[in-house]
């Protein structure tokens, strides 16, 4: 492509993967800092930020959003994650802490300027997973209710549901026929799918965003290791290059390929494309993200 990826899409990063140290709740000390060095980079039109604890901090933080004149959208995946909540759980008041804490979520998420929140669904049993289905739209559908007062969407990640987080949302088809049920009941909801997912989900770029084409509102573009035993092996977003890494520029080409056949290059409004990579031991983090840029720069002039 000629013309700059800025045309058709915020290029975003998340900000708690590429600085992990932001999900330590209870010790988040560096984070002011970090989110700075993300919102002064002209690179990105987007952040992605999740919980942050301290009420000082978070003012701060508010702060620099509000300068900075980029789009802002909140992850409340680490927070599930953490503390083992699960909205599609079968027992009512174990369902019931993870959707608090989503609400929750929600109102600081809206404190902080972001217009959506993204979070995932609770483990997959293949079992159970008819009356984990319905628990799941029970969640959803309170949290999309909650969110339009605030005039914000939801957004669900597409998880794996046999690799490593075993989430009930799931494959494509099965992502697909959630959100259909889901936009029968409200239009604030939609999909979030990430490339380094796929392979953990077995399906193609091109398969994956076909089948959920009608229902997707976000997307994440990263890398994973697939072969058992080797390190960083499992969801874990290592960077591209990796050894025994499955995505590069390739696949990130071939990514944004189907992207814009299927019309996802939107001019008017453009949908939120994610770094989601993560240092792995002492990696460095502004290096991280640097090779994360060389990586789209290169997969967007082969396109």
């Amino acid at each position: 492509m000629n013309e700059s990826i800025n045309k058709y899409l915020n290029v975003g990063l998340i900000h708690f993967m590429a600085y992990p140290e932001a999900t330590k709740f209870e010790k988040q000390d560096n984070i002011v800092e970090s989110i700075k060095k993300v919102l002064i980079d002209d690179y990105f039109n987007a952040i992605e930020i999740t919980h942050i604890t301290d009420e000082k901090i978070r003012k701060e933080v508010k702060m620099l959003l509000e300068q900075s004149h980029m789009t802002i959208a909140y992850g409340a995946q680490p927070r599930l994650l953490g503390a083992k909540l699960n909205p599609n759980h079968l027992d009512e008041e174990e369902r019931k802490k993870a959707e608090n804490i989503l609400i929750e979520s929600i109102d600081e998420a809206h404190y902080l300027g972001a217009a959506s929140v993204s979070f995932l669904s609770g483990k997959y049993d293949e079992n159970k997973k008819d009356d984990a289905y319905i628990q799941l739209l029970k969640t959803t559908k309170n949290l999309c209710e909650y969110a339009k007062t605030k005039n914000m969407s939801i957004t669900l990640e597409v998880f794996d549901y046999d690799f490593d987080k075993k989430s009930l949302i799931g494959p494509a088809t099965y992502a697909a026929e959630f959100a259909n049920d889901m936009r029968k009941h409200v239009d604030n909801f939609g999909l979030l799918v990430d490339l380094s997912h796929l392979p953990q989900t077995y399906e193609s770029s091109k398969f994956a965003i076909q089948t959920m084409k009608p229902y997707i509102t976000h997307f994440h573009i990263g890398n994973c290791v697939m072969k058992s035993g080797a390190t960083a092996y499992g969801d874990t977003h290592p960077r591209f290059g990796f050894p025994n890494g499955v995505n590069d520029v390739k696949e990130v080409k071939d990514f944004l390929e189907v992207m814009k056949n299927e019309g996802f290059f939107n001019e008017e409004n453009p949908y939120i494309i994610s770094f989601e990579v993560k240092p792995w031991e002492n990696e460095d983090s502004e290096i991280i993200i640097a090779n994360s840029k060389r990586v789209l720069n290169k997969a967007w002039t082969l396109l």
